[in-house]
């Protein structure tokens, strides 16, 4: 695996590996056994797998959690060598963002500022605004990110419309149903257990979607209950927007909970009808 900072020297490595296609892996680091998920699947899709590793501060709405993103370079290289990334890249802010903040961002449209967004404003204009930028340098032909940010593939693939292709990888659990994350380490042992509650609404609204939407908000809101829910909403599969009435199709139920100080998503397709 060869790692480097610069554009000129990802420009440089990427030259010799044009003739095959190339499958890209951005992440924000403090790699686990999801990003390892991530890899392989480029690995399928590609013989050259190049994964990034920055932690975007457009993307943060406050500043303490930016400065206590989890960050440990020396371990992310060895995991992403494990992991079979040919090429990483660990570019600085200013070799990002050369010309500082002050930057023309991407419009995350209307569903940019719903369900994550209303409670983050100006987080997926951060994130779109990241991922075009690291576009422009890697010019994957593939892109590979995680279904637990579903919200974010979605406007991911709406920004790119196919170039490049966008592929998503299904959520990668412990064996306890919690959705491997990087704030997951934040948490104390009572908080994670209350924290797999989130998986059990998803589970209980999937067994029980065929009594329709009544039955599967009841059944997240119970499990729910002693949460502090940022929100649980369930929106249509095709076109995201929230679900109402006797609605009947595929839908998908998406969940944030603050437990403690650690803001956790997930979210589960299920049929409604």
């Amino acid at each position: 695996m060869r790692r480097v900072e610069s554009v000129a020297e990802l420009e440089n490595v990427l030259s010799t590996m044009r003739d095959s296609l190339i499958a890209f892996v951005p992440t924000m680091g403090a790699l686990h056994a999801g990003h390892r998920a991530l890899v392989e699947q480029a690995r399928a899709l590609a013989p050259t797998v190049v994964m990034s590793i920055f932690v975007n501060p457009l993307q943060f709405g406050d500043e303490k959690d930016f400065a206590r993103y989890p960050r440990n370079l020396a371990e992310d290289e060895l995991q992403a060598r494990d992991f079979g990334a040919d090429v990483l890249w660990t570019p600085s802010e200013e070799v990002i963002y050369p010309h500082g903040h002050e930057i023309a961002r991407v419009d995350a449209g209307d569903l940019g500022n719903q369900i994550e967004g209303a409670i983050r404003p100006g987080h997926f204009s951060g994130v779109l605004t990241v991922v075009a930028r690291l576009f422009d340098v890697v010019h994957p032909d593939v892109a590979v990110f995680g279904e637990k940010d579903r919200q974010q593939l979605e406007l991911i693939k709406r920004m790119s419309k196919g170039r490049p292709e966008i592929v998503g990888v299904p959520i990668v659990r412990e064996e306890d149903g919690l959705a491997l994350s990087s704030r997951n380490q934040f948490l104390s042992q009572g908080e994670r257990q209350s924290a797999l509650h989130i998986y059990k609404a998803i589970q209980a609204s999937q067994n029980i979607g065929g009594e329709g939407l009544s039955a599967v908000t009841n059944a997240v809101a119970n499990e729910l209950s002693d949460l502090d829910v940022e929100y649980a909403d369930v929106v249509d599969a095709n076109t995201w927007a929230q679900v109402t009435g006797d609605f009947t199709g595929e839908a998908i139920v998406l969940i944030a909970a603050k437990i403690g100080s650690v803001h956790l998503i997930d979210n589960g397709k299920l049929r409604i009808g």
